[in-house]
C-alpha cells in the first residue's frame, strides 16, 4: 500500500478548498534514500483560474502534463520504497522544473497553442503564482532530502518524466531515455540494466540531454550537492494506461535497485 503524506504546507491563498494541494509527498517514510520527484505529474488548474482559457481537452494532452508519469512514479515509490514528491498542478499554469526568470516559466505559448490565461501577466501575478504552487514543491523536496541527511543516509535523486512517442512529425524509437550531466554513476549501469532486456530501445541523453541545460529541480536540488542523480523520460504510449505505468515501473525499479545500493553513491560527485 502506498503511504500518502499530507502537503507540508498549508494552502496557499490562490488554491480553494476544493483544489488539489501544490504538491504531494508519497511514501515518506520509506527507507531507500533516494528521492523520486514528478515535476510534471498533474494537469490540474485551480478553480480560481478556470482553464487558463484553454479548451479542457488541450489540458489532456502532453503540452499540460506528462501523461503517465504520476501513476508510473507512485508505484516505482512503493517498489523501491522510497519517498516520492510529485508536483500538484500543469505545467501551462507554471512550470516546476524551470527557472522562474526563464520565459518557459509561465508559457503565453507552448507546442503552438496560445494560453490566454497567461498572457499579459505582471511581476505580482508571475511571483503569487511561484509562491502557491511552485516553492511549495521546491521546499518539499527540499525537506525530504534534508530528512534523509538527518537520518545517516547518503540521499540520491530520480526525476521521472514522460515524453512523446511523436514530436515534429518525427517518431521517437526509445521505449526510455536516461539523462545525465556528467556525473554517470546511476545512469550508466542502469542503461547497461536495461539494454539486457533486447526488445528494449534505450535512449543514452535521447530524446533530450542532461548535459544541456537539466532543468530546475536537477540543477538546484542534486548537481550543487554532488548527489547521484538521473533523469527517466518514458515514452507516453508505454505508460498511459493502469497497466503500462505498473509494468514500467516495474521495469525500472528491477533495473534500479542493485545500482541505489552502490556504496559509491554516496560521495559527492567531484567532476575530475
Amino acid at each position: 500500500m502506498v503511504k500518502r503524506n499530507p502537503a507540508n504546507d498549508p494552502r496557499p491563498p490562490a488554491a480553494g478548498p476544493e483544489d488539489p494541494p501544490p504538491c504531494t509527498e508519497i511514501n515518506a517514510g520509506g527507507t531507500v534514500p533516494v528521492v523520486l520527484v514528478c515535476d510534471h505529474a498533474s494537469n490540474a488548474i485551480p478553480q480560481a483560474l478556470g482553464t487558463l482559457g484553454l479548451d479542457p481537452a488541450v489540458l489532456a494532452r502532453h503540452v499540460g502534463y506528462d501523461i503517465g508519469a504520476w501513476e508510473m512514479t507512485e508505484h516505482l515509490a512503493a517498489a523501491l520504497d522510497a519517498p516520492a514528491v510529485l508536483a500538484g498542478y500543469s505545467r501551462l499554469m507554471i512550470d516546476c522544473n524551470r527557472p522562474l526568470d526563464d520565459p518557459t516559466s509561465i508559457r503565453e505559448i507552448s507546442d503552438g497553442i496560445v494560453v490566454p490565461g497567461n498572457r499579459g501577466l505582471d511581476a505580482g501575478a508571475r511571483a503569487s503564482r511561484a509562491e502557491a504552487f511552485y516553492w511549495p514543491y521546491h521546499r518539499t523536496i527540499g525537506k525530504t532530502l534534508d530528512r534523509i541527511r538527518e537520518n545517516g543516509a547518503a540521499a540520491t535523486m530520480v526525476s521521472i518524466h514522460s515524453c512523446t512517442p511523436v514530436m515534429r512529425g518525427v517518431e521517437r524509437p526509445w521505449h526510455i531515455g536516461v539523462l545525465s550531466n556528467r556525473d554517470r554513476r546511476i545512469a550508466d549501469p542502469l542503461i547497461e540494466a536495461l539494454s539486457s532486456d533486447a526488445k528494449l530501445t534505450i535512449g543514452d541523453n535521447e530524446p533530450y540531454s542532461g548535459l544541456d541545460p537539466y532543468g530546475y529541480t536537477m540543477e538546484n536540488h542534486a548537481l550543487p550537492a554532488g548527489l547521484a542523480n538521473v533523469l527517466l523520460e518514458v515514452r507516453q504510449d508505454l505508460i498511459d494506461t493502469h497497466h503500462g505505468a505498473e509494468e514500467w515501473a516495474g521495469i525500472i525499479a528491477r533495473a534500479l535497485a542493485p545500482i541505489l545500493r552502490d556504496p559509491a553513491l554516496a560521495q559527492p560527485f567531484q567532476a575530475a
